[in-house]
């Protein structure tokens, strides 16, 4: 199967269940695997070294750090190499929180993804003051409170791009705005959105911006972390020096080689495929709805990812539906505990009864997904409803 001008997608046979969770990660592309092998095998050399192993394996970070650049529109001194999204916006929070100890009020959104609110619940048991804002009915951040939270002396504000659930992308922008006016850091996580829709630092007005490579079809264990030039992190482990001192430890040589890669295509392709795939994500929910009486859509009416659709099936728990469709590998965003579904936080967040919200299934679309798919995705998902709803 062809996702785009980027090669063929490596597929599982069609016995295999259909992925639809490419929110959770994405296959490698045949190019990114192809450019990872030499540095799997003959370059195995330590960028820090100054012979020819060496230099090769320098060469071959730096090309990466402009590929990664580039899907940012910043300089590629800008890019710092992390383990992945999780660490880099570690970084960008606890960097800058060390960095800057006059300020101790932080603010953030009411639906972050754990790898930022974790981080600020730390930092608040640290002495911080933290400042949660909500979102409305359609899962949009509320501009107003923001700018109510926002203080002279806040450090910094977070805030997710798209939601990694909904879809539901943010008020980034504008946000931004409210924050500069008082001199506060602006932390970005676009782990979700980039490679599905352009990204733009200065447009975003983002001073740190997250990424994650396995998100966009690059290797798991990687990612970056955008810092605008004059901005002041304290590296978390202190050690060898690499990436300007901000980050140490021995670069991932090949997985930043695929990392690069995979942000070549997405910039090479991103107008195709998206547009490919918001076509089938439309006609997907359309059948679904269709088929399913009652089926509801969480963030409707807000500016969504292409590929996201993030459904709430009616009389029964979205666990129990993809438990009775095994054809179909998606996610719901809810636990399962002792039998009890746990509504997924972010639709509460949004107003959701309960006994609605754990209806949840999200389902997410990539490069490889066709219409075919989604033609089998809807038969199979409704087919399963109708044996589990009450």
């Amino acid at each position: 199967m062809r996702g785009s001008r980027g090669g063929s997608i490596l597929r599982a046979p069609m016995s295999a269940p259909l992925y639809l969770d490419h929110n959770a990660t994405t296959p490698l592309l045949p190019e990114v695997v192809e450019a990872m092998t030499p540095f799997l095998t003959t370059h195995f050399g330590n960028p820090s070294s100054g012979h020819a192993y060496g230099r090769v394996a320098k060469d071959a970070v730096e090309h990466a750090r402009a590929q990664v650049a580039a899907l940012l529109h910043a300089p590629a001194e800008s890019i710092i190499f992390t383990s992945g999204g999780t660490e880099a916006t570690a970084l960008a929070l606890r960097g800058s929180f060390l960095a800057r100890p006059a300020r101790r009020h932080l603010v953030t959104s009411s639906i972050e993804h754990p790898a930022t609110s974790r981080v600020a619940a730390e930092l608040a048991a640290q002495g911080a003051r933290l400042s949660t804002v909500g979102v409305d009915a359609q899962g949009v951040l509320k501009l107003d409170a923001l700018k109510a939270a926002l203080k002279p002396y806040t450090l910094w504000l977070s805030l997710i791009h798209a939601h990694n659930e909904t879809g539901v992308m943010q008020p980034v922008a504008q946000a931004a705005k409210h924050a500069h006016q008082v001199d506060t850091l602006v932390h970005v996580d676009a782990s979700q959105s980039a490679g599905k829709v352009p990204l733009d630092v200065d447009a975003l007005g983002a001073d740190l911006l997250t990424l994650a490579a396995h998100k966009l079809y690059g290797p798991k264990g990687v990612g970056a972390l955008y810092v605008r030039p004059g901005v002041t992190l304290t590296p978390l482990a202190p050690g060898g020096g690499q990436e300007g001192g901000r980050r140490s430890g021995t670069e991932n040589v090949a997985s930043i080689v695929g990392f690069g890669a995979a942000c070549a295509a997405a910039v090479r392709d991103l107008e195709e495929t998206s547009a490919r795939v918001t076509r089938l994500r439309d006609e997907l929910w359309a059948r679904l709805k269709d088929a399913v009486p009652g089926l509801r859509l969480a963030g409707d009416g807000a500016p969504r990812l292409p590929n996201t659709l993030y459904v709430l099936f009616p009389g029964a728990s979205g666990n129990a539906v993809l438990a009775a469709t095994p054809d179909i590998a998606a996610s719901t965003g809810s636990a399962c505990h002792d039998g009890h579904d746990t509504a997924p936080h972010v639709l509460t967040e949004m107003g959701f009864a309960p006994n609605v919200a754990v209806g949840a299934v999200r389902l997410s679309l990539g490069r490889a997904t066709s219409d075919a798919d989604v033609a089998r995705a809807a038969q199979a998902l409704s087919t399963g409803w109708r044996k589990v709803s009450s």
